[in-house]
């Protein structure tokens, strides 16, 4: 069921939508003009109409989608229409019921249910007939019965008549010579118009708006104004100043036109259009005109009451200066009213005020002590409504009022619908008290408290009366009727009004006869002429004659234009005068110049008005037919059905194709990876059969050094696969980062097939989970653990020597013994010991870091973190805790041995070992579960050696000994405290080697140097762990090595399936996202796939759709190259499972047989510590967090919990790949590779050129026109000359210039834009290879934008040829020519789109459409376009010159600050000021027309004050370098560093730790720097002071570089 209820003003749409939704619970909508519904389409109204029940709108709303067919009548079952009185004529109520009630088949029709308080919309009825023929024709028309109520009685308990009070009023006195003044002023200015606008016919053309209504303005924001436009609103506002004259008084006219003038200079147009500035000057002269007028003495400011007040002040014996302005002294004020009386009386008499604004003082003064009053003055004018509440604000004695006025929307002092929503919404609740209203709230506004209801203007018709009658709704409710003394009318028009709604009664209730009549003339009925539609057949969507005007206005307003050119229909009028006959008219109508059509000869027809509408119909049904207004008449957008699809849809879930769209997708798997031999070898199969694989060892190059030992110290490993890989993937070496100054390069080297028997491999499988579960940290059992097909390879340890058998190369010992040996039975010696123990950090509530676990899981226990909350944080579980589970070996019996005792044997937790033998093993501490490499025995230390104590620190001893330290902490009594202790390090997780961590290693600084933590260990605490260090650093190299490996095997897949040879690293690379943080990603090619793409594109639907206006251009490409649609041909190419964007986490890689556990979050864990359930594999899967994500938005390649094999992509990701590939593809092989791998997509855009050729035949341009263009000099500053003029005259057109047959710059601008975009894309991307790809996106905005194109074209004096029709872009272009050459005096100033001055867009646009003309003049070949334009573009952006745009480098400071920066924008007048605040305190601010502007210098002021601060700084801390430690805001030393290094491209600079000191807890870090430059090569090395940590240590060698810099470079 679906109920529409129209009302015919907007606020009722509001008011009477939440009644019905809170009187009956049913899903509700509103619908008014302001909320854009005329531009939704069918889809969205459809959606309205599924989810609600009941639609309350205003009738224009309801008449268009009935017209444009997205709703049928059909389809509504009740009808409302609220004061159905309005249903006469061509109001939208009387055409809804005509145009399609009454076409509708009877048993179709709707229910229509009519509320009116009166039926007769009339000044009055003047008989009984009279008012029975026009009741009888609105029921016909609403096909509905009158009915009213016999008894009054009734109704008065419900809604209560108000009392009626008639007030007369004294006529004014008129001011003849002021009304004749401002008369005398009107003249002036019709005639100053007519003079300036020498008209010829075309100057003005884009100017014509006097006329335009409200809607296109609304539309256009801003339309080119001219004087004689100035001229039509300036005498509009001149005879409202002296309408306020006559009715009001002369002080009232002055607020006015004091008011109007504020308004104009407030204006944000005011700078450059000329219409202000002329309105300006007269309202100047009434202005003064009318205050010098006011009473003698210098009135200080328009503050009438104190200008009276100093008349009378006489009498109070006060002499006027003492009375401050705006005060009245106090005994006017006790006295109350009678003395405004007073003063009032004197104003009166002087002419200021009116008698009746007197005695509308009186009445109201009467309700001063009324409680909660509230009331509704009636004014016939806006000019009134807006000045009587400033009348009362400055009345003392009216203090008790809170006022505000109450206007409609058709005028120029518009309220907005919020407005007035906002302004009833006070009236209800009381926060106002008086509304003065125009006709806009006669009509049902329902203010239940409203008890005063003053009509100071007269209702024009009986209608008004009854209805503003009606606002008083209070019980007791005074109505007040103001009428003028002996003014007959007013009389009259009182008595009718009385009459009319008696007889209204009774003739509603008895029904006069009317079939008598003889004349039915007057009866109207209800029959459409055939003819005056058209109707489209699929959809049947209509326009008459009563809608087709206002469709092709509606039409031309959504064309493509900018602010200088108001785009509206022509008619041109022509009689045909017959003698004898009646006068006849033809109307020709002209369209904007890119339009489908431009002219059209109407039809003859008997009135003008109907020859315009029947062109108009004429015109709707060709641009139908042209394609150019949809099947539901809708000018068509150019995007066919799937249109509007808007960033959200409904459920508000973010879009396909947007990045916060995100989805899971399995992680691919290369197909070569797939094989069914892992699943044999099981233990006990019989050795018959034999495995046929391929091995390749892995062949690691170090580069660079390490002092680190460990290092070097590695076992080599081979892989196994079940089929032979591709060439490309040997060719390639993967650079593991694996210290700081040390890069390994790491590849696969084919050894030879081998055949092993299922026993062997059984061994070697057993061997692979037994490595890979304790370097993953996943305990898992070879005999149980699951072994998946997809991905089957092995890793096996090598020997060193090399075989002609690679069999044989295998260290088969090694696997038997590390298969054999029983520890794998000791928990503890197995992966994850400390969730085992319950001293991992997630049970004990410890942070989460990087991967989800923490990322110095062993780090925590040493003795460097003496927390205040270290007991809680770090991993710490009573020893008799850990004893007690049986898994550490009872101490008796150790103890009987101790006497053999020998130096060289140690005592551990599981037996005896000799010492030399430890060294390069690892241990398991039993007490904490946590790993160590044996560094070396310290045999000068024992358990008893002091506990060293933090350095600086001179409290008591925390510990007095290593045993002490232990028992207190852990609780465990050392029993042989004389042994010799062991130095360890702390087995780091296995890390992602792939990701560069060393450069700049800022936040990895503890990562980066855990190898200096030594922990010393009683031996008697350790476990002996079966793996050895060496073969356990070696197996941490292998998830980083398989990880790139088999990416590339399916980067290698990818490559086969598009079948176009380009290199497998390549297509590697356009896979890879940034977010993986490796050594490349695919941003780079984006950049100039994106290019291409939009190239390639724009062309295509160029050449194709010739007869397309730019704006439906811009959006059949945005359709066909949106992130959506690139997304959803990615998915259907299957692109997600190639895709790598997620940075490499081994605890979330899964080898084969060894699966990622996902931590089991501690919420759920209140079971014991040490539960046994916690070691197993299947642990519940949890929500996984990377740094600093903690709110629901995951990252793209997170993973959620349900298994290792999914991943998180954001679609944009996918799109940006798509345009990545064509990147590459362009790059390596041309359009020819692009062009293969579009097509590959889906992409279609390659279509036959011979048919193309002929579509772009330029239209011949007129002689007149061609003679007009300077073409010598214009092709010289091009430096070329065109075969095709025509092209050429089109570039430099623009719309504002009438049509003649040239249509305007807009479809060559669009593809202009898109081969001057590709070609500086592709021109940088060549140019500057070792670019990041932050910095050449940055170049690309800074040379593709339309301030530098202007800039251009200034330049080139380009500007001087384009042909518009518009001064105010005239002015326009003056000010930037002017601002240019000012800024070219500039020594070195380049702006790159950066300058101070903002381009009128149109000088941009002809750069960009003059190199359409040359594509398509030069047989669309776009080297030429290239060769025109380098040389106009030189000098070209180049990295040394790319200025950073102040707003963006101010809030990347700000951010690496931790700062809170925040901009306040004001406006005063018609300057724009912008202040910046860095927490909380004001460090900039500029001023500009333009707010952006503003900004932009404000943030330029700011970056100046900060970097004289920091200098100063700077400065300081050299001075004070010796003294005390620096003070200062330093931390941005490092980034400042980093920035020159972008901007003149040199690589990162160096550092380099030349000192680390200090025990654990206290260490000390001295760093030194070195930058390589281009020019002058290295810089000397810069060596900081020693600080407490990394980054405060290389702030400090910055900071010595810096100045170096300085010297050298100042």
């Amino acid at each position: 069921m679906l109920s529409v209820f129209l009302v015919p003003k907007v606020p009722l749409v509001y008011q009477q939508a939440e009644v019905i939704r809170e009187r009956t619970g049913y899903q509700v909508g509103h619908y008014c003009g302001e909320m854009g519904q005329d531009f939704w389409d069918a889809r969205r109204w459809q959606r309205e109409f599924e989810t609600k029940q009941v639609l309350v709108m205003t009738a224009q709303i309801l008449l268009n989608i009935l017209r444009h067919s997205i709703i049928k009548m059909e389809a509504i079952n009740l009808l409302i229409l609220d004061e159905c009185h309005h249903a006469v004529k061509k109001h939208p109520y009387s055409l809804v019921m005509s145009e399609f009630y009454h076409t509708t088949p009877k048993e179709n029709r709707p229910s229509v249910f009519g509320m009116t308080a009166s039926p007769v919309n009339l000044k009055g009825v003047s008989s009984q007939v009279d008012c029975a023929i026009k009741i009888r024709n609105l029921e016909s028309k609403l096909d509905s019965v009158v009915c009213t109520i016999k008894d009054r009685k009734e109704l008065e308990r419900h809604v209560p008549m108000p009392s009626e009070i008639v007030i007369e009023y004294d006529k004014a006195a008129s001011l003849w010579s002021l009304h004749e003044q401002i008369k005398q002023m009107e003249v002036a200015v019709e005639e100053a118009a007519q003079s300036s606008s020498r008209r010829s016919k075309w100057q003005f053309m884009g100017a014509r708006d006097a006329g335009a209504k409200e809607e296109l303005r609304q539309v256009y924001g801003v339309s080119e104004r001219t004087e004689s436009d100035g001229a039509a609103n300036l005498i509009q506002k001149l005879r409202a100043i002296n309408y306020a004259l006559g009715e009001l008084g002369q002080w009232c006219a002055y607020k006015v036109a004091q008011s109007f003038l504020t308004a104009l200079q407030n204006d944000e147009r005011a700078n450059y259009q000329l219409d202000v500035k002329f309105q300006e000057s007269y309202l100047n002269k009434v202005v003064s005109l009318l205050q010098c007028q006011l009473s003698e003495g210098a009135v200080t400011d328009k503050d009438m009451s104190t200008a009276e007040a100093e008349n009378k002040s006489a009498e109070d014996g006060t002499s006027p200066d003492e009375i401050e302005e705006g005060e009245l002294p106090d005994s006017y004020v006790v006295s109350g009213g009678e003395h405004v009386d007073v003063i009032i009386g004197a104003a009166v008499a002087d002419g200021k005020v009116t008698p009746k604004v007197q005695s509308l003082i009186k009445i109201l003064l009467k309700y001063q002590h009324t409680e909660d009053f509230r009331a509704i003055i009636f004014v016939e004018r806006v000019v009134a409504a807006l000045v009587l509440p400033k009348v009362f604000a400055e009345l003392p004695s009216l203090n008790f009022i809170r006022c505000a006025s109450l206007i409609g929307h058709n005028n120029s002092q518009e309220m907005r619908t919020g407005q007035m929503q906002d302004t009833i919404a006070k009236f209800r609740d009381g926060r106002v008290t008086l509304l003065v209203a125009t006709s806009v709230a006669e009509e049902g506004l329902d203010i239940r408290q409203c008890n005063v209801v003053i009509r100071f203007d007269l209702a024009k018709t009986v209608l008004a009366y009854i209805q503003s009658r009606g606002r008083a709704r209070k019980p007791g409710s005074d109505y007040i009727l103001m009428i003028e003394r002996g003014n007959l009318s007013h009389a009259a028009f009182l008595k009718n009004a009385r009459n009319s709604e008696e007889t209204l009664r009774k003739e509603a209730i008895e029904r006069t006869d009317l079939s008598h009549l003889k004349d039915t003339s007057r009866l109207i009925s209800v029959d459409m002429v055939p003819g005056t539609v058209y109707q489209v057949e699929s959809t049947g969507a209509i326009v008459s004659l009563n809608s087709a005007v206002g469709l092709i206005h509606f039409y031309c307003s959504q064309l493509p234009s900018d602010r200088y050119s108001i785009l509206r229909p022509e008619f041109i009028m022509e009689k045909h005068e017959k003698p004898g006959g009646p006068t006849e008219y033809s109307c020709k109508l002209q369209l904007p110049c890119n339009a489908p059509f431009e002219e059209l000869e109407g039809p003859i027809c008997s009135s003008m008005r109907l020859a315009q509408q029947a062109v108009c119909l004429a015109a709707c049904k060709k641009l139908h037919e042209m394609g150019a207004f949809t099947d539901m008449l809708l000018p068509d957008k150019g995007s066919g059905e799937e249109a509007e699809k808007v960033d959200q849809n409904d459920e508000r879930d973010p879009l396909p194709g947007t990045a916060r769209h995100r989805e899971f997708y399995p992680e691919g798997v290369a197909n070569i990876l797939q094989g069914e031999w892992i699943l044999s070898g099981r233990d006990g199969t019989e050795d018959s059969k034999i495995l046929h694989l391929y091995m390749y060892t892995i062949k690691c190059v170090n580069s660079g050094s390490s002092k680190d030992p460990f290092l070097n110290k590695v076992s080599d490993f081979a892989v196994l696969f079940g089929k032979e890989l591709d060439a490309e993937v040997l060719s390639m070496s993967v650079d593991l980062f694996i210290a700081r100054a040390m890069i390994t390069k790491a590849s696969l080297v084919f050894r030879g097939s081998i055949d092993i028997t299922e026993s062997q491999l059984a061994s070697l499988k057993s061997f692979h989970v037994r490595l890979m579960s304790i370097v993953l940290d996943v305990d898992v059992d070879p005999s149980t653990t699951p072994w998946d097909p997809a991905k089957a390879y092995l890793f096996v340890p090598v020997v060193g020597d090399k075989f002609v058998d690679p069999v044989k190369e295998i260290d088969w010992d090694l696997v038997d013994n590390i298969i054999t040996t029983d520890a794998w039975s000791n928990p503890l010696q197995r992966a994850r010991p400390d969730v085992y123990l319950g001293t991992n950090e997630r049970t004990l509530g410890g942070d989460r870091r990087e991967y989800g676990f923490g990322k110095l899981r062993h780090g925590i226990a040493f003795g460097h973190k003496p927390h205040p909350t270290y007991g809680i944080r770090g991993a710490v579980a009573p020893f008799d805790v850990v004893k007690a589970t049986g898994v550490v070996p009872t101490r008796d019996v150790i103890e009987v041995q101790e006497g053999d005792l020998t130096k060289g044997k140690l005592i551990m937790a599981d037996g005896f070992l000799h010492a030399e033998d430890l060294v390069g093993k690892i241990v398991t501490a039993a007490h904490s579960g946590k790993r160590f490499y044996v560094d070396s025995i310290r045999y000068d230390m024992t358990a008893e050696t002091s506990f060293p104590r933090k350095e600086g620190y001179l409290g008591p001893l925390e510990y007095s000994s290593y045993a002490d330290y232990y028992k207190q902490k852990y609780g465990v009594e050392l029993r042989h405290k004389q042994q010799s202790l062991i130095r360890g390090r702390g087995v780091s997780y296995c890390k992602n080697l792939l990701s560069p961590r060393f450069e700049h290693s800022e936040g990895e600084s503890e990562e980066a140097l855990d190898k200096t933590y030594y922990v010393f260990l009683p031996p008697e605490l350790c476990f002996v762990h079966p793996l050895s260090g060496s073969l356990v650093r070696g197996a941490q190299r292998l998830p980083s090595i398989m990880r790139r490996v088999e990416s590339m095997l399916l980067a290698v897949q990818l490559k086969r399936i598009i079948q176009f040879s380009v290199p497998a690293s390549k297509i590697l690379e356009a896979l890879t996202a940034a977010s993986c943080q490796e050594t490349f990603c695919y941003e780079r090619a984006e950049l100039l796939g994106d290019a291409y793409l939009k190239w390639v594109v724009s062309r295509f639907l160029f050449l194709k759709y010739p007869q397309k206006h730019e704006g439906q251009l811009t959006r059949m490409r945005q359709l066909m190259v949106s992130n959506m649609v690139l997304y959803q041909y990615a998915l259907s190419k299957g692109l997600q499972s190639y895709i790598q964007a997620d940075r490499f986490a081994p605890s979330r890689w899964a080898a084969p047989g060894v699966l990622p556990v996902f931590d089991e979050d501690t919420k759920d864990g209140d079971t014991s510590l040490f539960d046994q359930e916690q070691a197993t594999v299947d642990v519940i899967p949890v929500k996984e967090h990377s740094d600093g994500f903690e709110d629901e938005e995951m990252e793209d390649g997170e993973i959620e919990s349900d298994s290792s094999s999914y991943r998180v992509l954001s679609s944009k990701t996918l799109a940006d790949v798509v345009e990545a590939l064509i990147g590459i593809y362009y790059v390596e092989g041309g359009k020819n590779a692009a062009n293969h791998l579009m097509k590959w997509i889906g992409i279609q855009v390659e279509s036959d050129p011979d048919e193309m050729e002929s579509m772009v035949t330029p239209s011949s341009v007129p002689e007149s026109i061609l003679r007009s263009v300077n073409f010598d000099a214009l092709e010289g500053a091009l430096n070329i000359k065109f075969k095709n003029r025509a092209l050429l005259v089109e570039a430099i057109t623009h719309a504002s210039r009438p049509s003649s047959g040239v249509s305007c710059y807009q479809r060559l601008e669009f593809v202009g834009d898109a081969v001057l975009d590709h070609l500086i894309t592709r021109h940088l991307f060549f140019t500057y290879t070792n670019l990041p790809p932050g910095r050449l996106t940055d170049l690309r905005a800074a040379a593709v934008n339309n301030e530098n194109f202007a800039r251009v074209a200034v330049k080139h004096q380009l500007h001087v040829h384009l042909r518009h029709g518009s001064s105010a872009l005239e002015k326009q272009i003056r000010d930037f020519v002017k601002e240019v050459q000012d800024e070219l005096l500039k020594p070195g100033f380049n702006s790159f789109g950066l300058g101070d001055c903002k381009a009128p867009k149109v000088l941009g646009d002809i750069v960009e459409s003059i190199a359409g003309a040359i594509f398509l003049d030069s047989g669309r070949d776009t080297s030429v376009v290239w060769r025109v334009f380098q040389p106009l573009l030189h000098p070209m952006v180049t990295p040394e010159t790319l200025p950073m745009h102040p707003v963006r480098e101010l809030q990347e400071r700000c951010q690496q600050q931790a700062e809170g920066l925040e901009y306040k924008a004001s406006r005063s007048g018609n300057l724009a000021t912008v202040e910046v605040f860095i927490d909380g305190v004001q460090i900039g601010v500029a001023q500009n027309p333009q707010k952006k502007m503003a900004q932009k210098l404000a943030a330029r002021n700011a970056l100046a004050v900060l970097k004289e601060k920091e200098t100063a700084e700077a400065k300081e801390n050299t001075e004070e370098n010796g003294k005390k430690k620096k003070n200062g805001n330093q931390t941005f030393t490092r980034q400042t560093l980093n920035d020159i290094c972008l901007r003149r491209n040199w690589p990162m600079p160096f550092y380099r730790c030349v000192n680390e000191g200090g025990p654990a807890h206290a260490k000390r870090f001295t760093f030194a720097v070195k930058v390589n430059t281009a020019d002058r090569g290295w810089t000397d090395e810069c060596i900081g002071e020693p600080m407490p940590s990394v980054k405060k240590a290389k702030d400090s060698a910055a900071v010595l570089l810096l100045e170096l810099l300085n010297k050298w470079y100042s």
